[in-house]
C-alpha cells in the first residue's frame, strides 16, 4: 500500500512537539480507536476505553500549560492532533474536543485577554484546581454550552443562571445536546450571573462536578451519527459550586468569545479527520487492501481513477484551508482572517460529507455494509454542518454579510 498521507501536510513543516503528538495520536487511532469504533457506534456508548488510552498517553492535558504539568500545546498543534484522532474515530475526536476546550479557554486564551492584576491572580488560583484535576487525577471535562440559541457565540445571555452566594454560586438551568452527559467527571457550564439587567457580558464559566447534588441527565440518545458522544440533556437544580469553580473570572467569557472566534471552529478538526478517512478507505478499497475483504483490485478502471483523483483534489483544497486556519488563530483577528475562518469551517463541514458521499459512490454497494467503516464515516460526517454555535448555514450567513457590509453599515429602509 502507498505510504499513508500525513494529515497535517508535509511533516518537515511541523515542530518536533507537533510531529510527536500527531504520531502518538495516529498510533492510538490505528491500533485501538479504529477497532472499537463500530461497537461504540452500534451501542451508542461512550468510549471510556479510548479515554483510558488518552489518559495514559498524556493527551488529556495536551493544552494544559507546561507550568501546570501539561504538554503546553498551542491551538495549531491541538487541531492537527484532533484531526488525526478524527481520522480513526469521530466520536472520540469530537468529545475530546469538548474536554480540551476547557483547557484552551482557561489556558492560552485567558492568558491573552485583558484582566486586572486581581482578576489575573484569582484566575491563576482557580485554574490550578482544574489543571490539577486533569493532569494529576485524569479527570474528563465536558463543555456544556448549548441551549439552542446564540449564547455560545456571545450573542445573547445564557438561560442557565448562576446566583452568587456565600462561598460560591448556585446554578439553575438546562443544557441540550450536552456531549459526555453522564460520562464526564466535570461539566464546564456557561451561564449568566444573576444580576439585575443581566446581558451576555455577565457570563460565567463554571466547573460543576458530575456528582454534585441537583444534576439530572435526561433524554434518549439514538441519533444518525456521532452516536458515542452521548449528547443528552443536562438539568441543574440548585446546584452549588464553590468560588474556585470559576474557569474564567466573572464576565470574561464574553471577551474571550468575541476576541478569539477560532474557538468556535474547534469542532472542524474532527471532520477534517473524517474527510481524510473517507479518502483513505477509497484508496484501500480500490487497491484491494481492506482488511477482512478479498484482495480484489478495482484500480484499473478509468472511472475509478477519475473519481479518486477528484476526491484527492477536494481533500487537498480542504486541508489547505484547515492548515491556514490553524496558523491564523489568534486574539483579535482582522476582518479577512475572520471571513476565512467562516469559509474554512463551512468548507470542512460540507466537504467531509461530500467526500464520504463520493467514496460510497466510487466503492459501490459493498462499501455500505456495516461491517466496514465507510457507512459510519458517512453518517458521522453529516452531523458537523448542523452543530451549534456555527452551523454551515450560520457560517454562510455571516460570511455573506461581512463580504458586503463594512462594520457599522446599514441599508436605508425604503417605504
Amino acid at each position: 500500500m502507498p505510504a499513508v498521507a500525513h494529515i497535517a501536510g508535509n511533516p518537515a513543516h511541523l515542530t518536533p512537539l507537533q510531529r510527536e503528538l500527531i504520531d502518538r495520536a495516529a498510533q492510538l487511532g490505528r491500533e485501538r480507536f479504529a477497532p472499537r469504533a463500530a461497537r461504540h457506534d452500534r451501542d451508542a456508548s461512550f468510549p471510556f476505553d479510548n479515554y483510558a488510552d488518552l489518559r495514559e498517553a498524556g493527551l488529556l492535558g495536551i493544552c494544559v500549560p507546561e507550568s501546570h504539568g501539561g504538554l503546553g500545546a498551542d491551538f495549531a498543534t491541538y487541531v492537527m492532533v484532533a484531526a488525526e484522532i478524527g481520522r480513526h474515530c469521530g466520536t472520540t475526536a469530537l468529545t475530546w474536543n469538548m474536554h480540551v476546550s476547557s483547557s484552551m479557554w482557561s489556558g492560552f486564551i485567558a492568558d491573552a485577554l485583558d484582566m486586572s492584576p486581581e482578576q489575573r491572580a484569582d484566575h491563576e488560583r482557580c485554574r490550578a484546581v482544574h489543571f490539577e484535576r486533569i493532569v494529576r487525577r485524569g479527570k474528563v471535562y465536558a463543555q456544556s454550552f448549548s441551549e439552542g440559541g446564540s449564547a455560545a457565540a456571545g450573542k445573547a445571555p445564557w438561560g442557565t443562571v448562576a446566583r452568587k452566594v456565600d462561598g460560591g454560586y448556585v446554578v439553575n438551568g438546562r443544557k441540550i445536546f450536552a456531549s459526555l452527559a453522564g460520562a464526564a467527571d466535570v461539566y464546564g457550564v456557561l451561564c449568566t450571573l444573576d444580576v439585575p439587567g443581566a446581558t451576555q457580558r455577565d457570563s460565567m464559566y463554571l466547573s460543576v462536578p458530575a456528582e454534585s447534588p441537583g444534576i439530572t441527565v435526561s433524554g434518549d440518545w439514538d441519533p444518525l451519527g456521532m452516536r458515542g458522544t452521548v449528547s443528552r440533556n443536562l438539568e441543574f437544580k440548585d446546584v452549588f459550586v464553590p468560588d474556585e469553580a470559576r474557569m474564567m473570572p466573572e464576565g470574561l467569557y464574553f471577551q474571550a468569545a468575541t476576541r478569539f472566534p477560532h474557538m468556535f471552529a474547534t469542532l472542524s478538526p474532527t471532520y477534517m479527520g473524517l474527510a481524510q478517512a473517507a479518502y483513505d478507505f477509497t484508496v484501500q478499497y480500490l487497491r484491494g487492501e481492506v482488511p477482512g475483504m478479498p484482495p480484489v483490485k478495482r484500480r484499473m478502471y478509468p472511472t475509478k481513477q477519475v473519481a479518486v483523483a477528484e476526491m484527492r483534489v477536494k481533500l487537498e483544497q480542504t486541508r489547505a484551508l484547515f492548515l491556514q486556519n490553524a496558523r491564523d488563530a489568534r486574539v483579535d483577528p482582522d476582518r479577512d482572517t475572520r471571513m476565512r475562518l467562516y469559509a474554512t469551517h463551512y468548507t470542512i463541514m460540507e466537504n467531509a460529507n461530500d467526500l464520504a458521499r463520493l467514496a460510497i459512490r466510487t466503492c459501490g454497494g459493498q462499501s455500505m455494509l456495516k461491517s466496514l467503516p465507510l457507512e459510519r464515516i458517512y453518517r458521522d460526517s453529516r452531523c458537523g454542518a448542523l452543530m451549534l454555535p456555527w452551523t454551515a448555514e450560520l457560517c454562510i450567513d455571516r460570511l455573506g454579510r461581512e463580504c458586503l457590509y463594512e462594520p457599522g453599515e446599514r441599508d436605508e429602509v425604503i417605504e
